[in-house]
């Protein structure tokens, strides 16, 4: 079954990418992620002052800088991964180094 990882975290205090590619807990996270096979794609977001939200009412197309919600965690990036079943998702989830101090959302995909 497919499911997507959404990764969340306070962008104000999340790694770079260089940080996050040098840290021995994502390099384990990456390695156990491609020996399970699980890994379909992935990709890590622009910060939020980049988004834009899209909205329609009333028929009339409503569009704004920004996030579609005032939080301080933001979806950063997503993880696309196959497993057996939710178990084994939440097993990958618990794994990622953003768990530790962010959250990882676990979603199955409508196959």
């Amino acid at each position: 079954m497919k499911y997507v990882l959404l990764i969340c975290d306070d962008e104000r205090v999340s790694p770079t990418y260089e940080e996050m590619a040098a840290d021995p807990a994502y390099q384990a996270y990456a390695a156990e992620v491609e020996r399970r096979g699980a890994i379909l794609g992935g990709a890590r977001l622009r910060p939020v002052v980049a988004a834009t939200t899209v909205r329609v009412r009333d028929g009339e197309t409503l569009v704004s800088d920004g996030p579609f919600a005032e939080t301080k965690d933001f979806v950063g990036g997503i993880d696309i991964i196959d497993c057996a079943d939710l178990d084994a998702a939440i097993a990958i989830a618990a794994r990622h180094p953003y768990a530790s101090w962010g959250c990882v959302e676990v979603r199955p995909v409508w196959e």
